[in-house]
């Protein structure tokens, strides 16, 4: 059964265009890498909730847990987090729509 690893965070004010050129460069293909496929990505432009809601899926429960024990995943998330405050994520089975 496929499962979605669901990610929000706000972008750290002034480190914007770093932000999106380790997304494009770094984050998205090493996520590929260990077995992890982007689905979504959400920006929200007003109101009360995280800037960004991201999700990534895998086939299933065991490949996303084999990623996430990664030391690729451990080096991606410590450089993520000098872009981004406020990083919440779970991991969830994918239904296939819009996913919170």
């Amino acid at each position: 059964m496929p499962v979605k690893l669901l990610m929000t965070w706000d972008m750290v004010p002034g480190r914007e265009q770093e932000y999106f050129e380790f997304l494009v460069r770094e984050f998205v293909p090493g996520m590929q890498r260990l077995g992890i496929q982007p689905s979504e990505a959400w920006y929200t432009t007003y109101g009360d909730a995280p800037q960004m809601l991201t999700g990534f899926v895998a086939e299933d429960v065991e490949v996303m847990r084999h990623a996430l024990e990664t030391e690729e995943w451990a080096k991606l998330s410590d450089r993520l987090f000098g872009f981004v405050t406020n990083f919440k994520s779970k991991v969830v089975r994918a239904t296939g729509g819009f996913q919170i």
